[in-house]
């Protein structure tokens, strides 16, 4: 498997795998981190996989930077270069009430697309999503690629608070925010489940590799399932 390592803090390394967004990349990253899981096991105190790269965190306490790259290296020069069949974690399920309401741009995106409301809502809810990565914030997971109808800029000012579980699109990605938090993507919709719960034995609902559709609901099933409205 070819990659190239560089040091990115002083307990840090990323290992870069290739320089563009691709799902064929991003199920490679995670075949990557999972051996490497495997074989470092507690020697690694993070995995922290991206679009192209892998970063890792080692305790500098019990481990030093070229014992670590050896192990590194022969972990991975062991991989072939074109990563296994796509692992099948099933499709995640996610209810959305897409509405103005809640998702302040959905109106705005129609007008950008010449489509209306319920042709956006569509769109969005028919396509099938690739977890890229996660980032951001705890849970975050970036997913693609929106159809390109949908295709959105951010916003010009990002709002001071956006409500957790909002939906949003920005460019060709869409992502729920897993928590309060200043944002400037494009709002079309909330979820009432919760994409991160630091109590939970897995806390991020997401990971990256997963694939993801979303489900349009009604007003009432997203109250009955836990969903707020200001």
């Amino acid at each position: 498997m070819r990659w190239q390592c560089q040091v990115t803090g002083i307990d840090t390394l990323t290992l870069y795998f290739g320089d563009r967004i691709d799902i064929a990349l991003t199920e490679k990253i995670r075949v990557a981190s999972e051996a490497l899981s495997s074989k470092l096991g507690p020697r690694l105190v993070d995995l922290v996989p991206s679009y192209t790269s892998l970063l890792l965190r080692y305790d500098l306490l019990n481990d030093d930077y070229s014992s670590l790259l050896a192990d590194v290296k022969s972990t991975l020069d062991d991989l072939p270069e074109h990563a296994a069949e796509q692992k099948d974690t099933g499709i995640i399920d996610i209810p959305v009430f897409y509405h103005p309401s809640v998702g302040p741009d959905l109106e705005a995106i129609a007008a950008r697309s010449a489509l209306s409301v319920k042709q956006v809502i569509q769109r969005h809810s028919n396509q099938l999503y690739h977890v890229f990565a996660i980032g951001f914030a705890p849970g975050f997971a970036y997913l693609g690629e929106v159809p390109q109808e949908l295709e959105t800029p951010r916003l010009a000012t990002p709002r001071a608070n956006v409500p957790a579980g909002s939906l949003g699109i920005a460019d060709r990605q869409t992502a729920i925010y897993p928590m309060a938090s200043p944002g400037g993507w494009n709002l079309i919709g909330r979820t009432p489940i919760s994409l991160f719960d630091a109590r939970r034995e897995q806390p991020s609902l997401l990971s990256a590799g997963q694939q993801v559709r979303f489900r349009a609901i009604s007003r009432d099933e997203f109250l009955a399932l836990g969903g707020q409205i200001e």
